[in-house]
């Protein structure tokens, strides 16, 4: 009665209202949050899936190839390896492997941690042009013809002959082969490492994130409105043609224009540009590095996919 005459029992109804919708809420929260874990369950499951597949295509690819060549190598093939690591599908393709981020940084650890004499390591940047260092042609010999196929690659092997593999990195060196009492390897051609800037752009996408290693500190992303299909009425194809690409002109300026405001703002030492392969061009004197990728969605889940994209090695067991 005293609650009533006070106008406390309205008060006190709100509260165990406002109450339920909290604990509703809290329940909504914790259901999107399982929902989240298991679609990022999801998704890496997939991501490994499609490494796995893209490591057998290349294979069969590269077996189509030697045999319409008459390749000499053609009997030889990447070295298997086993281990608990390796699951049954990807023994498809034993002797390449696809890693990033801790499996890669695992596997530059063990090579850092080689040590041989003075000049029993040799480390070299090899180009895809198929000429082959006189370094690597002695010191791999009859498989030489494996770092050929794994080209562009850094390709290391010891005096002993217990090592031997060829890695292609995201950000490659210019051309070397010396000889050393270890592998030269830089963290920064593998891995994401120090401050620098990531940019993904597409004919009518574009999104930039500047990075501390792996975490992204700052984002700018758009869409721009480039056609990509001509209807049969209207505009002839010439013309259509014409005003989209001047639509796709107008989009790069803005991408460069975005580019310059973000790094003068920035602490990036570093530019590397990524997205689709027809446009890298325009970027690539300015860039530290480019690579095409296959990157979809919204600019900010286009880009988290342009980085992991980027961030890959294609690891060859010789």
């Amino acid at each position: 009665m005293l609650d009533e005459l006070l106008g406390r029992a309205a008060l006190k109804d709100r509260i165990a209202d406002l109450e339920d919708e909290k604990r509703h809420l809290e329940r909504q929260l914790e259901a999107e949050e399982e929902r989240r874990a298991e679609a990022a369950t999801a998704r890496q499951e997939a991501e490994q899936r499609v490494n796995q597949l893209e490591d057998r295509v290349t294979e069969l690819e590269d077996r189509v190839e030697r045999t319409e060549s008459g390749d000499g190598g053609a009997d030889l093939d990447f070295r298997g390896v086993g281990g608990p690591r390796r699951s049954a599908a990807e023994s498809a393709s034993p002797g390449v492997e696809t890693v990033r981020g801790d499996r890669l940084a695992e596997v530059l650890s063990r090579l850092e941690s080689v040590e041989t004499d003075s000049e029993g390591a040799l480390t070299a940047m090899v180009e895809g042009d198929g000429d082959l260092p006189e370094e690597v042609e002695t010191a791999f010999g009859d498989h030489a013809a494996l770092v050929g196929r794994a080209a562009p690659c850094l390709a290391v092997t010891d005096d002993a002959g217990l090592v031997s593999a060829a890695l292609a990195p995201p950000v490659a060196p210019d051309p070397f082969a010396e000889w050393s009492d270890g592998f030269r390897l830089d963290r920064e051609w593998f891995l994401p490492t120090g401050t620098f800037a990531l940019a993904l752009v597409r004919s009518d996408l574009f999104a930039l994130g500047t990075y501390e290693g792996r975490e992204r500190r700052d984002f700018e992303g758009f869409e721009s409105d480039v056609k990509s299909d001509h209807s049969k009425g209207g505009f002839s194809q010439g013309r259509f043609e014409r005003r989209r690409d001047a639509q796709i002109d107008e989009h790069l300026d803005e991408c460069e224009a975005a580019i310059e405001a973000v790094l003068a703002d920035s602490a990036a030492d570093r530019l590397y540009v990524v997205g689709q392969r027809t446009l890298l061009g325009e970027f690539e004197e300015r860039a530290d590095a480019t690579r095409a990728v296959d990157a979809t969605g919204d600019p900010r889940d286009a880009l988290d996919d342009a980085f992991r994209e980027f961030w890959t090695t294609r690891l060859h067991r010789i």
